[in-house]
């Protein structure tokens, strides 16, 4: 798992950047660097991630998109909401995962999420981005959209300058698109078989919010607004034709593995303890345990619980990876190097996996052979900040400071430092051969860094 611990539980924060236009990549600059900062988080872990792709493959095949192009990205809040912002990411947020008790609840979210970007809502409102003016007032929309399918490291976020009401305004949708949105998502729940039931009682969740103050209501109310005639319509629809979807063990059983680790890593260890034997899936169970014995410094109740879950399903990558971050985190690096190594064997093109596997190789000192995964992770996700990081150390241990200047660069930029990303895109422009793919890159920052920094004067 890529969530990152100290005295108390760190998230990795998220953002985006890598060989794109430097006008594109300026505009990202000045949106992060403007106004009030505050922290994205995004929870990015390849075992959730997997398990929320497996209950979104049919309704995203349904929908006619693209389920190798959509990611399902988690935001570390508490709060009940679910947003997209482009057509590559639905962002769910991880306070939504925990209250909702069943698969296709969830599973109507995303249904209804990805009927906003099949309809076309959200290519409306990117189109109306391009007006400076809304760009200056949306620097956290932007920097979330350029954001689709980022990673980053503890401690470490993209400062993304706005105010909540520009961000509540960007998300909002009309009472016509959310209607539509509905309608859209009815149909995707019943080609793939899924009932409707969750559907009715997302919207039951949420009845009688729109009586409360804008302060006291969930973030989804206010982007999403309900009226009972929605209600009423899912209803009328249930009553007419019946529910004929059949039980899908495979989904409840996804759904229970992503509820399941986020509320690991969430909630204190006593509590996932004290909860975890209510699991009836063996594996799952003893993920939790393994992981709030990981959080509670007991090596040796963490290595057995999370073997236990390994020799339930003996192939599963994402369990095999957990343990490599269990045996890393406990510095027991050449176990750890062995550890993710299998579990690369078993997911070869998965970029997290191989940030890990990276990351444990690095501290293990086999520099060359870090800096060759590394560079596999970046071109499967160039978005990953503490990947970025990492790499930028294996360039330096192996001679090529020219490309440590290059990834640190880029990784300043993400994060919304301007000044930073400046020095190193000089330094990176200075050390590599003119025209090189490195040397590119390192201007392409260099010329958004010099602008962005000149805005903020």
């Amino acid at each position: 798992m890529t969530f990152s611990h100290g005295a108390a539980m760190a998230f990795e924060r998220v953002s985006r950047l890598a060989s794109i236009p430097a006008l594109f990549l300026l505009t990202i600059l000045w949106l992060v660097t403007a106004g009030s900062a505050s922290a994205i988080t995004l929870l990015r872990d390849p075992d959730i991630e997997n398990g929320l792709e497996e209950l979104a493959f049919p309704i995203l095949r349904a929908a006619g998109l693209n389920p190798r192009r959509i990611k399902l990205l988690v935001v570390d809040d508490s709060s009940l909401n679910a947003f997209v912002l482009d057509h590559n990411a639905i962002f769910i947020h991880s306070g939504l995962i925990e209250k909702v008790q069943r698969a296709d609840v969830l599973q109507a979210v995303i249904a209804h999420e990805a009927a906003h970007i099949a309809n076309g809502h959200i290519a409306r409102r990117i189109g109306n981005l391009e007006n400076a003016r809304t760009l200056s007032r949306l620097g956290l929309g932007l920097s979330l959209l350029a954001a689709a399918a980022g990673g980053g490291e503890a401690a470490m976020g993209i400062a993304a300058g706005t105010q909540s009401s520009a961000l509540r305004g960007f998300l909002k949708h009309t009472r016509a698109e959310e209607t539509a949105a509905d309608n859209s998502a009815v149909s995707y729940l019943r080609w793939s078989d899924i009932s409707i039931k969750g559907l009715i009682d997302l919207h039951r969740t949420f009845a009688g919010q729109e009586l409360l103050s804008v302060e006291r209501q969930d973030p989804y109310m206010q982007s999403h607004p309900l009226t009972r005639d929605r209600i009423r319509s899912a209803e009328t629809y249930l009553e007419s034709y019946g529910d004929q979807a059949p039980a899908n063990p495979d989904a409840d059983y996804w759904f229970a593995r992503v509820r399941g680790k986020v509320s690991a890593f969430s909630r204190s260890s006593k509590w996932t303890l004290g909860r975890a034997a209510e699991e009836h899936h063996r594996d799952i169970r003893m993920m939790r345990e393994a992981i709030a014995w990981h959080r509670d410094r007991n090596l040796a109740q963490a290595r057995a619980a999370i073997d236990a879950a390994i020799a339930e399903r003996p192939d599963d990558a994402y369990y095999v990876e957990l343990k490599g971050q269990i045996l890393i985190e406990h510095r027991q690096t050449q176990a750890a190097v062995a550890t993710y190594k299998q579990a690369v064997d078993l997911a070869p093109n998965n970029a997290l996996i191989l940030a890990g596997y990276g990351r444990a190789l690095l501290g293990a000192g086999q520099d060359k052979a870090a800096l060759e995964v590394l560079e596999r992770a970046r071109a499967r996700d160039y978005r990953d900040i503490r990947m970025l990081r990492d790499l930028a150390v294996a360039y330096s241990k192996t001679g090529n400071d020219g490309m440590a200047s290059v990834v640190t660069a880029e990784r300043y930029a993400l994060q919304g430092r301007p000044e930073d990303a400046l020095i190193h895109a000089r330094r990176a422009v200075g050390a590599l051969p003119t025209g090189s793919p490195g040397w590119q890159r390192a201007q392409d920052v260099l010329l958004a860094s010099e602008r962005s920094v000149k805005r903020k004067r």
